[in-house]
């Protein structure tokens, strides 16, 4: 075998390497149903405040100023308690969906990194269908 072929082969061993350890930090939206069954790995969430409790939102700065419980509801309706360990994000209330990244621990969805909530909100043109392609004409 000529050296070129081996210096080849190591390339390529190692390219398949690189990209293997790669593709351990790739991840895909779960739902709340699969993410219990994956409880304790990291997952992401897609979802939404789920309205039906009151509040949905709870944050009490003097009290517990590193702690926000929300609660949230999936696209198929499973709902869940999400406990973020950090500051309630701002216009959280305004969100039309929210992506979670965190560990299922019981029934409770945790957050314990300060990037693992994403808020979606609505769009700035979204009640003003004539606003959109009036800044699309623009352009």
């Amino acid at each position: 075998m000529k050296k070129l072929h081996l210096v080849l082969l190591v390339a390529i061993a190692a390219v398949i390497t690189i990209l293997l350890s790669f593709m351990g930090d790739l991840s895909t939206y779960e739902t709340l149903a699969t993410a219990k069954l994956k409880e304790g790995k990291t997952v992401t969430v897609i979802a939404k405040l789920d309205t039906n409790y009151k509040p949905a939102i709870i944050y009490n700065p003097l009290k517990d100023p590193n702690t926000t419980t929300i609660y949230v509801k999936d696209s198929l309706g499973n709902a869940a308690k999400v406990v973020y360990h950090f500051e309630k994000p701002m216009d959280m209330e305004k969100s039309e969906r929210i992506v979670l990244k965190g560990k299922m621990k019981g029934d409770v969805f945790d957050i314990t990194s300060k990037d693992g909530i994403l808020i979606k909100c609505p769009s700035k043109y979204k009640d003003d269908p004539k606003a959109a392609s009036n800044n699309l004409t623009q352009n």
